[in-house]
């Protein structure tokens, strides 16, 4: 209660923008597409804020998120915020014309209260997948109205993004790999199935090495030799970094054919699993990294 309380006693200052979904504009509900003013566009999410670069549009936006590290000239813009940790006061402070937000964004009561403002929301579906990034390209270009500028983009990183499945296409023994988001208290927490982790694995040609559960979720010893990886793949620059020590000091991890020839690789988090314009590149040094001179030029 005292949490709701508080909650509550934070949007004071927001009444006056903040008011029933009956008195919105037209245009501001939920089921936007297309923004009526560009003028002043919040970015959340680092994979939307580099397809607004890759677009020539940046000079739409005047905030983005903590994740939208990429290019380099985003991170001048006002940080509202990481995108699963937001507040209404940090995204509106900066009177935004409209928010454009990849799905995930949160917490879900800093996105109710949001949808709910007079400002237009639109969000972005976020899918680990070749078409998935097509998609937010195509979306996030509507919702600029620049819909052929987008199609453009999106048929160029098509092409790149078949060029880096293909790559792969000929190889015969798949290596088995394994997503270790993070270590705690000793115990691997994993990426299943319809995770970004997974995503990049199957696209760079290789095997999730666990199965049978989708999302993140920590995992027994006994599974992580069952798995039997063959590689360890692992963030870096996203938050605490995992010291490869500690890695390959678990008994569980120590037991797979990856831990025996000490096999990890670690990518930037961004760049890695942003299911952006750099993917196709991701794909390419992931697979590099898994087959060297075996795939294909």
């Amino acid at each position: 209660m005292r949490g709701v309380l508080r909650f509550r006693s934070a949007l004071a200052p927001l009444i006056g923008v903040l008011l029933a979904a009956a008195a919105l504009p037209a245009g501001a509900d939920e089921d936007t597409h297309v923004f009526s003013d560009t003028s002043r566009i919040a970015s959340i999410g680092g994979s939307i804020t580099e397809i607004v670069y890759a677009l020539g549009e940046e000079g739409h936006l005047i905030a983005r998120d903590s994740t939208s590290l990429f290019p380099q000239a985003a991170q001048k813009l006002p940080d509202v915020g990481y995108m699963r940790a937001l507040s209404p006061e940090g995204v509106l402070s900066v009177n935004p014309s409209g928010i454009l937000a990849l799905h995930g964004s949160g917490p879900k009561e800093t996105v109710d209260v949001l949808k709910k403002s007079s400002v237009p929301f639109i969000e972005v579906p976020e899918r680990y997948s070749h078409e998935g990034v097509l998609e937010k390209i195509r979306i996030v270009g509507k919702a600029l109205g620049i819909e052929a500028k987008a199609e453009k983009l999106a048929a160029e990183t098509d092409a790149k993004l078949t060029a880096a499945e293909k790559q792969t296409a000929s190889i015969k023994e798949r290596k088995r790999v394994l997503f270790v988001l993070s270590i705690q208290g000793g115990k691997i927490l994993a990426a299943g199935r319809d995770t970004a982790g997974d995503g990049i694995i199957k696209l760079a040609g290789a095997v999730n090495a666990v199965e049978g559960f989708s999302g993140y979720k920590q995992m027994s010893d006994e599974a992580i030799v069952t798995a039997r990886p063959d590689v360890i793949l692992m963030m870096k620059n996203a938050g605490p970094p995992i010291p490869e020590a500690e890695l390959f000091a678990s008994p569980s991890i120590a037991s797979t054919p990856a831990g025996a020839a000490r096999k990890l690789i670690s990518m930037d988090g961004g760049y890695l699993l942003g299911f952006g314009p750099r993917t196709a590149e991701a794909i390419h040094d992931l697979a590099v990294s898994l087959y060297g001179n075996q795939v294909a030029d």
